[in-house]
């Protein structure tokens, strides 16, 4: 692809129409950049001008004051027009010394056409040119675009595509991958090169938040320059197609062509997760295997999973469950729609585990993605807690997800306790299912995502007979109840919140938003009722007890 897409002063004065000009001031600015030509002829310019503007003018503007004339020429500099173009002869005979000074200061181009020139003959060729040049540029970019598409449709191969813009462009191309290895084309003579773009990358753009989303600029070491450009799928930022420059700045071509390969390349991970995506629904067997127990031997289950032997190094797993939950007048209009969302979500999720480095098992079923993790312990650091912390941020990456869908969803998770072995893993499944339940129930626990973190409702879930603990909380609460809902005073709301702010009457009359008096008209009931020693300590955790219990029971 030819690289002269851009008109600069230098070669506009190349011009047949420009035979006659002569620069008198700006010799340094040669290189300064042609987009447009304008004729203006008043002093208040600015507003009329934009970057990369060529003037014409007559110099009427140069009979004003000194001041004046001054003024026109440092707007034309603000706005970072290209240069100007003076007719002599017409208006003014030449150009004041305090002109000529400013514009070589500026390294601002300056020309004279000593004899009169029609300016609509200038401005055809300029613009017949700068047009000339922009359909060339659509031309190539779509013979770009096509290459760029033939191989997407024929291959996964991630190098081919880099390929393809190395010989567009003739610069070193580098392909930084969170899933996988980076890639460089042409590749470095040395690995010390290799590691030296590896470590710009990542102390540069990743975790750069602007970097992922937008083409961003990176000032390099040897007066060079990194652009790089995210390839996004999903929402998710899986790699950077970028390019050293020689310290020049890019053309609008050069962000094209890498707009279109990070695209292209966005459109073959996609591709690669969907297929990964069909090669893992067997293992939708081994999960089944783990919730119904049917897992015994620890070196078989690993081996199907795929993760290093018990033997060579301890691993760490953890159980999760994943539910949307979608409105109900959703689930009737549009159910083919809300299960391709389901499908990307299940896709973005393998992603997301990828990039936070978890090996995973997934499973659908219905609304509900079951989740194992396995994840290698390091020599340093808190292993747990590092698994935690990725799924932490997995999990709030898929919540985001659900903003701005055609079928805005609620996403309920849940996660068991983090064990050495895998055939363990129904324990932390089931351990899941206790933390969705008591999160879905209790406004309290609504952020627990683990099952550490739902604490004494550890001990109400592991209550088998559900009779016995609604037989409980009928004991214990039962006459509140039945007067509440005779009389409608909201007395077990009232004793639930006088003992969360330990029997101060003033803070639980703020909280319930009461007359103190009204207050103390519920506890003389509530004395009556449950009897004066209620707030003794045996007495007292039988009562938190049974409210804790009573959303489980709702």
């Amino acid at each position: 692809m030819s690289s002269g897409f851009n008109l600069h002063i230098r070669e506009v004065l190349e011009r047949p129409v420009f035979k006659r000009a002569r620069l008198i001031a700006g010799v340094n600015g040669l290189d300064r950049e042609v987009g447009w030509v304008h004729i203006l002829e008043i002093t208040n310019v600015a507003p009329f001008v934009t970057k990369n503007d060529l003037i014409l003018t007559t110099g009427l503007w140069l009979h004003h004051y000194e001041q004046e004339r001054l003024s026109y020429m440092q707007q034309l500099i603000r706005q970072q027009a290209a240069g100007l173009c003076v007719e002599l002869g017409t208006s003014i005979e030449n150009i004041p010394e305090e002109i000529i000074e400013l514009a070589d200061q500026c390294d601002f181009p300056l020309l004279v056409f000593e004899q009169p020139v029609r300016f609509v003959e200038i401005t055809q060729d300029i613009h017949g040119l700068l047009i000339n040049q922009q359909h060339q540029l659509l031309k190539d970019l779509e013979a770009f675009s096509r290459r760029l598409q033939q191989i997407t449709l024929q291959s996964t191969d991630v190098h081919a595509v880099l390929h393809v813009l190395y010989e567009y462009t003739g610069y070193q191309i580098v392909y930084h991958s969170s899933v996988e290895a980076n890639k460089f084309c042409p590749k470095p003579a040395t690995s010390e090169e290799a590691d030296e773009l590896t470590f710009f990358y990542r102390k540069q753009v990743e975790g750069n938040e602007a970097a992922a989303q937008e083409p961003s600029r990176f000032p390099m070491p040897g007066d060079r320059l990194l652009l790089s450009q995210p390839v996004i799928c999903l929402g998710e930022t899986l790699a950077y197609v970028g390019m050293i420059l020689p310290g020049e700045q890019p053309l609008d071509r050069i962000v094209l062509l890498l707009d279109y390969t990070a695209k292209s390349l966005a459109t073959l991970l996609l591709r690669m997760l969907f297929l990964e995506e069909k090669h893992l629904r067997d293992q939708n067997q081994l999960i089944q295997d783990i919730l119904s127990h049917q897992l015994e031997d620890e070196e078989a289950a690993r081996s199907r999973m795929g993760v290093r032997p018990a033997k060579q190094g301890e691993v760490l797993f953890i159980g999760g469950i994943v539910e949307l939950e979608y409105p109900d007048s959703a689930l009737r209009p549009d159910r083919d729609r809300i299960e391709a969302e389901e499908q990307d979500l299940l896709v973005r999720l393998r992603a997301l585990l990828k990039k936070h480095g978890l090996r995973n098992l997934l499973m659908q079923k219905g609304h509900r993605i079951y989740i194992l993790c396995a994840r290698e312990r390091s020599a340093s650091g808190d292993n747990a807690a590092a698994l935690k912390q990725a799924v932490r941020r997995i999990v709030e990456s898929l919540r985001l997800t659900g903003v701005g869908l055609t079928q805005p969803f609620s996403l309920h998770a849940g996660f068991g306790s983090i064990r050495p072995r895998m055939t363990d893993m129904h324990k932390s499944f089931k351990e899941a299912e206790q933390v969705m339940e008591v999160s879905r129930s209790v406004e309290l626990m609504r952020s627990s995502l683990f099952y550490e973190r739902i604490g004494v409702y550890q001990l109400l879930k592991a209550i088998p007979d559900k009779a016995f603990l609604q037989s409980f909380v009928e004991e214990q609460l039962g006459a509140l109840m039945a007067y509440d809902k005779e009389h409608h005073l909201h007395l077990v709301q009232t004793l639930d919140v006088y003992l969360q702010y330990m029997g101060s009457k003033n803070d639980t009359a703020k909280a319930l938003f009461i007359h103190r008096q009204t207050l103390y008209n519920r506890l003389d009931k509530l004395n009556e009722i449950l009897g004066e020693d209620f707030l003794e300590p045996e007495r007292r955790i039988c009562l938190e007890m049974a409210l804790l219990a009573c959303p489980l029971l709702s």
